[in-house]
């Protein structure tokens, strides 16, 4: 396990830390820390150890992370004996964890970025004491950056008149991207918040000159992304210099992968402009939860989501890659223990590796 994940990525298919989510992240992340020394209390203990209902968490309303979750949801709720699942939206990834700690959610998922930050103990991240544990790998993320203002090439063509929105403030994506975009642009740009199913309209309204883009698993175009090339004249993703590409791949905090942008649905259009393949700053995306969740339930929700597996990849396209017990451990974040149901579920799927780490308790 890496903070650079340690699969091998085929090219074909597909201001730092905590500062650089600016204060108003900040100041969520802080809120959502449960006491006044952010300690965890003995109720929030015994609510998570004895459950009936799992509460889960990925993104905003409208985005894949939260339709799919909607689905899956959906789906085990027909399946699952004396347990239930709610689907709930979420500002980002800070939020999910300080919603775990505060046993106001029973799952939430993160990305490797906001993972190292939890296990260095970054900024208010000092402040959770709860032991975190892994359950199972969602997807991969690799993002771009787009455009409809065609004075922009490459990233480096970016300047302080430019706007960008590098995802929502306060999304657990933002601090990782803003911290890549140093490099190509040395900061120098205004940052603005514009959220993912909004882009397009900001673009028209010439609010924003850059936002994002991503291919879920390398190969899947999100609907917000579809959306936002659909409401533009114009449409282009942000070729990345060499000298950038290669500034990403040897930093140790980003994960960077070159994605093929034939991929992308609507590249082939008369107004799309995209590169052949791109360098992409990449985020995988695996749930958590606190490692004392109650143990049946954590068994009964994996192998109920296991049994479903093909029901969930008709009802939502990205379960599919669920459909390989490999799919479910790609990814794991170094430091962080698995579950202890979740580690024995993948021993009896012979997928389980001796050199992860169990979490005790």
């Amino acid at each position: 396990m890496a903070d650079k994940p340690s699969h091998t990525i085929s090219r074909q298919t597909r201001r730092t830390v905590l500062a650089a989510m600016g204060g108003g992240a900040t100041a969520a992340l802080a809120g959502c820390i449960g006491g006044d020394d952010g300690g965890v209390g003995q109720e929030t203990l015994e609510s998570v150890q004895n459950v009936d209902t799992i509460r889960m968490k990925t993104s905003q309303r409208g985005t894949t992370a939260h339709t799919a979750l909607t689905a899956l949801a959906s789906v085990l709720n027909d399946e699952l004996e004396g347990l239930s699942v709610e689907a709930q939206t979420s500002d980002g990834t800070e939020e999910n964890l300080g919603d775990i700690a505060n046993g106001d959610i029973e799952m939430g998922f993160l990305q490797n970025w906001t993972a190292r930050q939890f296990r260095e103990g970054v900024g208010d991240f000092g402040e959770f004491e709860m032991q975190l544990s892994q359950l199972f790998h969602y997807y991969d993320l690799p993002w771009f950056f787009i455009t409809s203002n065609f004075d922009l090439e490459t990233l480096s063509d970016i300047g302080s008149g430019n706007t960008i929105s590098p995802t929502p403030s306060g999304s657990g994506t933002a601090p990782g991207l803003e911290y890549a975009l140093q490099e190509p642009t040395g900061g120098n740009y205004e940052r603005i918040s514009v959220g993912f199913t909004s882009q397009g309209g900001a673009m028209n309204e010439g609010r924003l000159d850059v936002g994002v883009g991503t291919l879920l698993n390398s190969v899947i175009t999100p609907g917000w992304l579809q959306e936002a090339i659909n409401s533009v004249d114009q449409f282009r993703v942000l070729d990345v210099q060499d000298s950038t590409a290669s500034a990403w791949e040897d930093d140790d905090k980003i994960l960077s992968q070159t994605i093929d942008m034939t991929q992308l649905e609507g590249s082939d259009k008369e107004n799309v402009d995209v590169p052949n393949e791109v360098a992409a700053p990449t985020f995988s995306y695996n749930f958590v939860s606190r490692a004392e969740l109650d143990p049946d339930a954590v068994t009964n929700f994996l192998e109920t989501m296991w049994e479903a597996r093909d029901a969930l990849a008709e009802e939502f396209g990205i379960f599919n890659f669920h459909r390989n017990a490999e799919f479910w451990v790609k990814n794991p974040y170094e430091g962080i223990p698995f579950h202890p149901s979740a580690a024995e579920f993948y021993r009896e799927r012979g997928v389980w590796n001796d050199d992860w780490e169990v979490a005790d308790v």
